[in-house]
């Protein structure tokens, strides 16, 4: 596998479905080799000793040779590892994303069989410059023209590839572990955080996540609750900068930075609303993991959040300039209204959603027989 920043790691979506993927098919009797790049990531360097000390769970980590720059780390690394790919002995090669497909002619021509997963339009993303862009491009022009198959995340993007490329897809959707809530010890300790005391939000901090838009909305919600930010800069570290300056003034916005382990786990249990206002998404795994440990979540009205939240979570509308204040001060100034999502939240995750159907699915991607997706509800 290739196309994440590191294994284990949950730096983002894209790093959550290949650790999922990865740990769970090494059970099964498969050796998987995940190829890391080089650098720091969304973590920061603070995270590096503890990520070597973490256990590989079976699987092969090999570091490939990156070019640790904004803009072309996915791109130095996804060609080093095609080319480390090529040589192996591996008989499935499995991108990751639109741009590192840019280079899977490589594995094809030494008779590999590659499979790529889009987890998202990514050329359509805020942070990426002209020439980024246009390698993410090529990398999707590549996938549709050449991969033995395409795996999709969302209804929408699978019409896209149908539309644009004549190419049909397999829609297997993200999963979600069963979560169990935990009190709020470390988060108290650290940001003085109680349960039901804060709003959440929780992703990568880059523009298409809607951000810009929740600050200014919060800031006229008249509520003592706090805001929580979640998350690092994902190459927009500028952008990040820009958020924080933002929120200088509402002292009731506090930006945790990278979170994993205990804290995320406790940010999850004890949020009185999860919020998630993107314009863009591939396949919330952030939104899946807080329905799981029972949140009322409110979601902007893209199909990628309202497919997954159903109609368990509250929807804004993105074409509405005060949609997401309204819907923010009406979820502060009614509680009760936030219990029956509370209590329909994790039962729709846990029976959509599951990661051993989606290894399932991929595995029947990689020896290229028909796909064979769950009941429907």
């Amino acid at each position: 596998m290739l196309g994440h920043k590191r294994f284990p790691s949950r730096e983002g979506g894209i790093e959550v479905v290949v650790t999922e993927l990865a740990t769970r098919m090494v059970k099964l009797g498969h050796t998987v080799i995940c190829l890391n790049r080089h650098g720091h990531h969304v973590a920061g360097k603070e995270y590096d000793d503890r990520r070597k000390r973490m256990g590989a769970a079976g699987v092969w980590i090999h570091d490939v040779w990156t070019l640790d720059r904004a803009g072309l780390a996915a791109m130095t690394s996804s060609v080093s590892g095609a080319v480390r790919a090529a040589l192996s002995g591996s008989e499935v090669v499995h991108f990751h994303a639109e741009g590192p497909c840019a280079m899977l002619w490589l594995p094809k021509l030494f008779g590999k069989r590659c499979v790529a997963t889009i987890h998202g339009l990514d050329h359509r993303r805020a942070k990426w410059g002209a020439f980024a862009r246009w390698y993410i491009m090529c990398g999707e022009r590549m996938a549709a023209k050449r991969a033995d198959e395409i795996i999709v995340l969302s209804k929408p993007v699978q019409e896209y590839f149908r539309k644009t490329y004549g190419r049909e897809t397999r829609l297997i959707p993200n999963g979600v572990s069963p979560a169990e809530p935990r009190a709020a010890d470390e988060i108290a300790r650290r940001w003085g955080l109680a349960r039901h005391s804060y709003i959440l939000f929780l992703a990568r901090m880059v523009p298409e996540k809607g951000l810009r838009r929740l600050i200014e909305a919060f800031k006229k919600v008249k509520t003592d609750k706090r805001l929580v930010l979640a998350g690092g800069p994902s190459g927009s570290e500028a952008f990040y900068r820009e958020m924080q300056q933002l929120a200088a003034d509402d002292p009731r916005i506090l930006f945790t930075g990278f979170v994993q382990g205990a804290p995320l786990e406790e940010l999850f249990s004890n949020a009185y609303l999860f919020v998630l206002p993107s314009d863009l998404e591939g396949m919330p795994l952030a939104l899946l993991e807080a329905m799981s440990y029972g949140n009322a979540c409110l979601v902007s009205d893209i199909p990628e959040c309202t497919d997954v939240a159903g109609d368990a979570a509250l929807v804004f509308h993105l074409d509405d300039p005060d949609g997401l204040r309204r819907a923010l001060q009406d979820a502060c100034d009614r509680p009760a209204s936030l219990e029956p999502l509370r209590a329909a939240a994790p039962e729709r995750v846990r029976k959509r959603f599951d990661w051993d159907d989606v290894v399932r699915r991929t595995l029947l991607a990689y020896e290229g027989k028909p796909d064979e997706p769950p009941p429907s509800d």
